[in-house]
């Protein structure tokens, strides 16, 4: 795979292929260091140590891959790229719409180059239409989507999710249809363009919003809404989160019917049991006070003793988890090997993300770091490509490579 992805949205996307065993060969360009992906020279770091190779955003979505640098603006470049694109099953970017095709390898081009090859390029609004040429980051494409305004809590200004993670999302979509477009090319032999565009990728986030206006013209601000924690279509009371003893400590319980009410309630205690709550709309109808009710109790108690409690009757609950209760004190996570280790060059030894799945006959696996800048140029230059040494110590001096 010829990638040139970067980000969240590209990277994570490219990361899943070379998890499920693809070649994922990196290209970035050596005059700017790599820096178009801002994720290289970002943090968090490990140590008070800067420089492009130690982000460690970066290096958890690039684990796996090979990393070459080569200058696509320079005729000697474009040389090198339309070979590797020659041999490549797959060319993935995620530049802001036309920018492959200014630098003379669009679709045409690629297809020209290797019959069959499957293009994934992925941006805000997709290859056409009247935003095309809008540049965004996950954020924008929560607000421009509609997800930043359906968020938060009753009554309240949209809150937004935060952080990106429709970069995460579009990534899942990339790899999606990557993975579908490789398919019809090893079924039929025809390769072709797919385009994505993440704010049409974020839509698929608002199914049941999308369906209640376009069904029943009812948007989702509206008195008491967005839902904050609670159920969204009033299927479920109680439902969210409450304090529990100590310094900022929180459990979570969800009970989806009476009979759940019910266990629940012989584990809240005699207030639990009183006719009023008995029924779901009379839970519903009151559920401000429920919650208050459930608050009080849960707050002089232990968030995991709590959820062990509702668990051994049949009622969904859990404490709320920190990171590091959740990755390091979690023995179910631990089983998991969800984070393997690698070793960088320059970081050392660290933990990565892996996949949420596994394959019973062909699993995943991370076995190598992120590529330095340009760490494998030789490699692929002279034992993918064909060049010699001489010509490979030339172009790098010409600052080609």
């Amino acid at each position: 795979m010829c990638d040139l992805t970067g980000q969240l949205a590209g990277a994570g996307a490219t990361k899943i292929l070379a998890a499920l065993g693809a070649e994922v060969i990196r290209v970035e360009n050596p005059r700017n260091q790599g820096r178009w992906d801002m994720m290289r020279t970002v943090g968090p770091y490990v140590d008070d140590r800067r420089g492009p190779n130690l982000g460690v955003g970066f290096n958890n979505h690039n684990v796996g891959k090979l990393g070459v640098t080569i200058d696509l603006a320079d005729p000697r470049g474009k040389e090198l790229f339309a070979d590797l694109v020659r041999i490549s099953d797959a060319v993935t970017e995620n530049f802001a719409a036309g920018v492959m095709d200014r630098l003379g390898f669009g679709y045409e081009q690629l297809r020209g180059l290797r019959e069959g090859v499957v293009y994934v390029s992925s941006s805000g609004f997709g290859a056409d239409g009247p935003y095309r040429e809008f540049k965004t980051w996950g954020p924008i494409v929560q607000a421009m989507s509609g997800l930043t305004f359906t968020s938060g809590l009753p009554d309240m200004e949209p809150a937004g999710w935060g952080y990106s993670y429709m970069d995460h999302m579009g990534a899942y979509a990339m790899a999606l249809a990557l993975l579908v477009g490789l398919h019809v090319r090893d079924t039929t032999g025809q390769g072709q363009w797919i385009d994505l565009a993440t704010t049409e990728a974020a839509l698929t986030l608002h199914g049941p919003a999308l369906l209640d206006w376009t069904v029943n013209g009812r948007g989702r601000r509206r008195p008491g809404q967005p839902n904050g924690n609670h159920a969204i279509y009033d299927e479920m009371a109680p439902h969210s989160v409450y304090p529990a003893r100590g310094d900022d400590c929180w459990v979570a319980i969800a009970c989806r019917d009476d009979d759940e009410w019910v266990r629940a309630a012989g584990v809240l205690g005699s207030w639990a049991h009183d006719e009023q709550w008995r029924t779901l709309a009379a839970r519903l109808a009151r559920q401000d006070e429920l919650d208050a009710r459930i608050a009080a109790w849960t707050a002089d108690r232990d968030a995991e003793d709590t959820a062990r409690a509702l668990v051994a009757v049949g009622v969904p609950a859990s404490a709320v988890r920190r990171p590091p209760e959740r990755i390091d004190g979690d023995p179910d996570l631990a089983g998991w090997g969800l984070f393997p280790e690698v070793e960088h060059p320059e970081i050392g030894r660290t933990r990565v993300e892996g996949l949420p799945i596994h394959l019973s006959e062909t699993d995943w696996s991370i076995a190598s770091a992120a590529p330095c800048l340009g760490q494998h140029t030789d490699y692929v230059l002279g034992e993918l490509l064909g060049r010699d040494a001489d010509t490979i110590d030339e172009l790098r001096a010409a600052g080609v490579v």
